[in-house]
């Protein structure tokens, strides 16, 4: 077969991108893959890319990077006809700093060579992608498609922290408590108003993550193929239970936390103050104004996995 490579070089310090590039390049050989390959310069470059890619007439697209290029990889996706999309199939060789959806497919940053064999492989799996819809600040109407979730709160903004100091700090876990310890200087809890199974409540969260997959963690439950999000909240609490909360978190163990209310739907309608932090697939997002709906789209997108799952 020959396929659309866009090769994103990933940001993780002490890492050559020549080095990893020549590793991938090998083992796409070593498999008999054929393609043609393009660097994207910057994340506003990734959707160009793939468009570009889809007007040349390429039936499959691989995005060498992490959960960021997937995501913009997916918005390009949804903004053509569905009958284009339909004959397209991405696929993914792990080269971000986050591949949590990746991971989910048993793909890792360490071994590249599981999902190139999966790419040679060629097993296809149709996937439900996440939509925000909503008013941005001039009044606009938008959506934007995710595979992972959309974050709200505390862990939003972050994630937004963490994007900076993950440029001076590699591991995971120290980046994510430094992005903690700096949140604490800002506002921590948020009055929402939500409806979620035509049930509407207000509370003050502290977080709350609306996944189609893993979610970074928060939702560890969700799949993304049985058309349904699953939704973990935390409402107002101690401060000791919020670290408590993000040291379950790091450990994979969210939902054992006492202060957790999980959800499943296929919808979820949110009104949150004005300057609440909001992230997409862990990308920085612009707050929405007033009332905005995040739902799911059943099987829209045709991915590349190594086996089933479920």
């Amino acid at each position: 077969m020959n396929c659309a490579l866009i090769y994103c070089p990933n940001k993780r310090p002490f890492t050559s991108v020549r080095k990893r590039w020549e590793k991938i390049a090998a083992l796409l050989d070593k498999y008999g893959i054929e393609y043609d390959m393009v660097q994207s310069e910057d994340q506003q470059a990734i959707e160009r890319l793939v468009m570009m890619m889809i007007n040349n007439g390429y039936k499959d697209i691989i995005i060498a990077g992490g959960d960021s290029a997937l995501c913009d990889t997916v918005n390009c996706l949804m903004s053509v006809e569905k009958s284009v999309r339909d004959t397209i199939s991405i696929g993914v060789i792990p080269n971000g700093v986050m591949n949590d959806f990746a991971g989910f497919w048993g793909f890792t940053y360490q071994n590249i060579e599981e999902s190139i064999a999966a790419i040679k492989s060629h097993r296809i799996r149709r996937i439900d992608v996440g939509c925000i819809r909503y008013t941005d600040c001039r009044a606009e109407k938008k959506q934007r498609y995710f595979l992972n979730s959309v974050n709200i709160g505390l862990l939003a903004g972050i994630q937004k922290r963490r994007m900076q100091v993950r440029r001076r700090v590699w591991s995971r876990e120290l980046s994510f408590a430094l992005s903690f310890l700096l949140m604490l200087f800002e506002k921590v809890f948020y009055r929402m108003t939500y409806t979620i199974n035509y049930v509407t409540e207000t509370h003050r969260i502290v977080t709350m993550c609306v996944g189609n997959a893993l979610g970074y963690g928060q939702t560890p439950n969700a799949v993304p193929y049985n058309g349904q999000l699953d939704i973990t909240m935390v409402r107002h609490s101690a401060l000791s239970h919020v670290a408590e909360a993000i040291y379950l978190f790091l450990r994979g163990k969210i939902l054992n936390h006492k202060r957790i209310r999980p959800y499943r739907a296929r919808s979820i309608e949110i009104v949150a103050p004005k300057g609440c932090p909001i992230s997409i697939d862990g990308h920085p997002s612009e707050s929405p104004v007033g009332k905005y709906t995040i739902d799911v789209l059943q099987e829209e997108v045709n991915f590349i996995i190594e086996k089933l799952k479920g």
